[in-house]
C-alpha cells in the first residue's frame, strides 16, 4: 500500500511541473468571445444580449434573449447606424438560407451569427432585431468604426531539424486550431507527437496534441498532406510559445514553429469544426469507403462526377478523359442560376507527374487570367486561404483520371469558399492545361459547362451516368503549325491573341498555355532573330489596366523561358536576368515599362484552329479589337554580351511568349528550315555521295 502511494506521489511530482509551467505563465489573450461590440439596446419584446465579433464575417451573441411573439422578426444589418428597411436579413439558424423563418422564442442562448457571403463586418454599422411587417426596431447595437477584427495568423513553416519534417507556412485559424499544409514527415520517430509548450524551444515539459484524427497515438508518416490539429482541453494558442514534433523517448526536437506574442486570432467557439474523416475507425483500420450513390455526366460525357453527403462533409469523385498534363475543375458556380466561372469555388483534380501524386486543390476564380499571386485562377493557399479539399485517393487508367476527395459543407473562408446549400445549386466544370507548377493555368472557355446544371449534394439516388466516358472515340491526330520566324527586322508590334488550340502554342513550344499568347507582327509567337549591337523597337499593346489582370500584360525581355517576373519574390527575381522592359523605383522595387493599350485578336465566331491547316487560314478567322489609348514603346539595344537565346514574355503572367535568337552582326539568321530540315539534307547528301562512289566502280 505504501509502495503504491509512493508511486502515485512520484507520478504527481513528475506531472505537476509541466502543468504549472503552462498554467502559471499563461499569457492573457483577447476576450474569450472575440472583440466586444456592445450590448443590445432593448426597445421591445425583451431583446437583450452581448455582441462580439469573431472574425470578419461572424458575430457571437452571448445570452441572447427574444420573446418570439412578433410576426416577422429577423436579425438585420444595415450600413447606417439607424436600422432601416433598406438593410439585409441575416438568416438564423444558418441553414435557413432559402425562405428563412422568423425568429422564435430564444432565452439566454449563445448564438453564432454568420453574415451572408457577400457582406463583411466592415461593411455594416448596425445589427438589430427587426420586424419586417411593421418596420420596427426591437433592439440594436452600433458597430464601432474602429473595432479590431480578429484574423487568422500565418506563421512560418516548421523548422527542418530531423526525419524529413517540413511544411508550408502554418496558419492559426482560431485560438485552438492550427492548419498545417503540405506536411512531410518520414514517420520513423519511435515516440513522436505534435507537441506544444512554453519556453524558447521544445522541451520535456510540453503537452501532447492529438493528430488530425483526434488520436494521441505515435505519429505515422505524412507525404505532403494538409491537416488541421486542435489543442486539447482548455489550452489555447495564448498559453504556448511553440508548436513542434517531439520525440518523447529520446527528447529530440524534429522541428517546430514559434508562436508570436501579439496574436489576435478568432476565438474557438465552434466556427472551426474538426472531425476525423468519415471512414476513420482506428489508425490501423482497413475500412474502405463505401460506393458513392449519385452520379452525373458533364462536358459531353468527358467527365463523370459521383458524390455522397456524409454528416457535414461531401465526398466527391471526379473522373475525366484527359491528357496527363490536363486537369478537371468542378465546383459551385460563381452565380446561382447560370454557369459562371468568375467567383466560382472549384476543386481542380489531376496528376502531378513530377511528384507522382494526385491533385485535389481548392481554387477561387477572381479573373479568367493565370494566377499572379493576387488575382486570376488561383489555388486558395496562394491568395491567403487554404486547401479545403482533402485528397482521399486517385487512379489513372486508359486516359481516364479519377480523383476522390472530401470537402466540408462550410469552411472558415467566406471570401474564397462558398457554402454548399441544402438544395439544388448551380455547378460548373472545365477541362484545361496544367502548368509547370502543376497548377491550373487559366480558364479555357472551350472546355466549360455552358448550361445551368444543378446538383443537390444532399440528395440520393441520382443516376445519370452511362458508359460514354469509357466509350469516347479516339481523337484524330492534329498536326501542329510549324514555328514561324522573323529576321532582318528592327521594329516589331506586340499584341495579344489566342494560342491556336492543339496546333499552336503548346505544340510549338512544348510549354503549357493558358489561352492567350503574344502575336508579333501578326504572327503567333514567332522566333525572332536580332543582331548584337542592333537597336530594336517593340510597339506594345498588351493592356495597362492593373485592376484587370486578364488585360494587363506588360512586355519584357528576359533569359527565363517562362517569364512572369512580377509573380516572383525578390530572391527569384535576382536569379532572372532582364534585358529590357523592367525598371526600378527609388525604393528598388521593380515595375514594368511597356504595357500600352489593350489590343487582342479574337475569334470572329468560334475557334477554328482544328479546321485550319495553316496559321494563315486560322489568322483569317480572327479580328482585331483594340481599346482606346496609346501603345507603349520598348527600346532595346542588344549588347555584345547578350546570350544567344533570350525570350520575350509577359511581366505579370507566365508562358505568353517565345524565343529571340541573338547573333553577331552580319551572321545568318537562325531559321526554322535550317534546324528542321538539317537531318534530311544530310541524308540526301549521304545518298548522293554513295551514288557517286557506286558509279565510279
Amino acid at each position: 500500500m505504501m509502495l503504491t502511494r509512493n508511486i502515485l506521489l512520484i507520478g504527481l511530482l513528475v506531472c505537476i511541473p509541466a502543468i504549472l509551467h503552462l498554467a502559471v505563465a499563461a499569457r492573457k489573450g483577447p476576450n474569450t468571445y472575440g472583440s466586444f461590440v456592445g450590448s443590445f439596446n432593448s426597445y421591445n419584446h425583451g431583446v437583450r444580449g452581448q455582441v462580439y465579433v469573431i472574425d470578419e464575417s461572424t458575430f457571437f451573441i452571448k445570452n441572447f434573449t427574444y420573446d418570439g411573439t412578433a410576426p416577422t422578426a429577423y436579425f438585420w444589418v444595415t450600413d447606417s447606424v439607424t436600422p432601416a428597411p433598406s438593410g439585409m436579413l441575416v438568416p438564423y439558424p444558418e441553414k435557413e438560407t432559402r425562405d428563412p423563418k422568423p425568429l422564435g422564442r430564444i432565452h439566454n442562448a449563445d448564438i453564432i451569427l454568420r453574415l451572408p457571403s457577400n457582406v463583411k463586418i466592415r461593411d455594416i454599422k448596425s445589427l438589430s432585431v427587426w420586424c419586417r411587417r411593421f418596420t420596427v426596431n426591437f433592439g440594436d447595437v452600433i458597430i464601432p468604426s474602429n473595432i479590431t477584427i480578429p484574423q487568422p495568423r500565418v506563421l512560418p513553416e516548421f523548422s527542418r531539424l530531423a526525419h524529413g519534417l517540413r511544411s508550408d507556412n502554418i496558419t492559426i485559424l482560431d485560438s485552438k486550431t492550427f492548419y498545417i499544409p503540405n506536411l512531410h514527415y518520414d514517420g520513423a520517430g519511435p515516440d513522436a507527437y505534435f507537441w506544444v509548450g512554453r519556453g524558447e524551444r521544445p522541451n520535456v515539459h510540453g503537452i501532447r496534441v492529438p493528430n488530425e484524427m483526434n488520436s494521441t497515438q505515435v505519429l505515422k508518416g505524412y507525404e505532403g498532406v494538409d491537416i488541421e490539429i486542435v489543442l486539447p482541453g482548455n489550452l489555447t494558442v495564448y498559453d504556448i510559445d511553440w508548436l513542434g514534433v517531439w520525440c518523447v523517448q529520446y527528447q529530440h526536437d524534429f522541428g517546430h514553429v514559434l508562436i508570436p506574442k501579439d496574436l489576435n486570432v478568432p476565438p474557438a467557439l465552434g466556427q472551426t469544426k474538426i472531425a476525423p474523416p468519415w471512414w476513420y475507425i482506428t489508425p490501423t483500420s482497413s475500412t474502405a469507403a463505401p460506393e458513392l450513390s449519385n452520379c452525373v455526366e458533364l462536358l459531353s460525357g468527358r467527365v463523370q462526377v459521383r458524390w455522397e453527403l456524409i454528416n457535414d462533409d461531401v465526398i466527391i469523385e471526379v473522373s475525366g478523359r484527359i491528357l496527363d498534363d490536363q486537369y478537371v475543375a468542378f465546383g459551385l458556380s460563381g452565380q446561382e442560376g447560370r454557369p459562371e466561372m468568375l467567383g466560382a469555388d472549384i476543386v481542380v483534380i489531376g496528376y502531378n507527374k513530377d511528384q507522382k501524386k494526385y491533385i485535389a486543390e481548392d481554387y477561387y476564380m477572381s479573373a479568367y487570367s493565370q494566377c499572379d499571386g493576387k488575382d486570376g485562377v488561383c489555388p486558395d493557399h496562394r491568395i491567403g486561404g487554404k486547401n479545403d479539399a482533402v485528397l482521399l485517393n486517385g487512379s489513372r487508367i486508359d486516359s481516364i483520371t479519377t480523383v476522390k476527395y472530401k470537402r466540408p459543407l462550410r469552411t472558415n473562408e467566406l471570401i474564397y469558399d462558398k457554402v454548399i446549400p441544402d438544395t439544388a445549386t448551380t455547378i460548373v466544370a472545365a477541362i484545361g492545361q496544367l502548368n509547370k507548377q502543376w497548377e491550373a493555368n487559366a480558364h479555357l472557355a472551350s472546355d466549360v459547362t455552358t448550361e445551368d446544371f444543378r446538383i443537390d449534394f444532399g440528395g440520393r439516388g441520382v443516376h445519370q451516368c452511362t458508359n460514354s466516358l469509357y466509350d469516347q472515340p479516339k481523337q484524330p491526330e492534329i498536326k501542329a503549325w510549324p514555328p514561324m520566324m522573323i529576321a532582318n527586322e528592327d521594329t516589331f508590334t506586340a499584341k495579344i491573341g489566342p494560342t491556336g488550340g492543339k496546333r499552336g502554342y503548346t505544340r510549338i513550344t512544348g510549354q503549357p498555355s493558358w489561352g492567350i499568347a503574344w502575336y508579333i507582327n501578326d504572327k503567333l509567337i514567332p522566333e525572332i532573330t536580332v543582331e548584337r549591337g542592333q537597336n530594336i523597337t517593340f510597339i506594345v499593346e498588351g493592356g495597362k489596366d492593373k485592376t484587370n489582370p486578364a488585360k494587363y500584360h506588360p512586355f519584357y525581355i528576359t533569359d527565363n523561358p517562362e517569364g512572369g517576373f512580377g509573380q516572383l519574390n525578390p530572391s527569384q527575381q535576382r536569379r532572372q536576368k532582364v534585358f529590357a522592359g523592367v525598371a526600378y523605383d527609388e525604393n528598388n522595387y521593380p515595375y514594368p515599362t511597356a504595357a500600352g493599350r489593350y489590343c487582342e485578336y479574337v475569334h470572329k465566331r468560334t475557334d477554328q484552329s482544328e479546321k485550319s491547316e495553316t496559321f494563315r487560314e486560322y489568322f483569317d478567322t480572327l479580328k482585331l479589337e483594340c481599346e482606346e489609348g496609346e501603345s507603349a514603346t520598348l527600346e532595346w539595344h542588344v549588347e555584345t554580351d547578350t546570350p544567344d537565346l533570350v525570350y520575350y514574355q509577359c511581366y505579370t503572367h507566365k508562358n505568353l511568349g517565345w524565343k529571340i535568337h541573338v547573333v553577331n552582326e552580319g551572321s545568318s539568321p537562325v531559321t526554322q528550315s535550317a534546324s528542321q530540315y538539317a537531318p534530311s539534307i544530310l541524308l540526301v547528301l549521304t545518298f548522293a555521295l554513295l551514288a557517286a562512289v557506286a558509279r565510279r566502280r
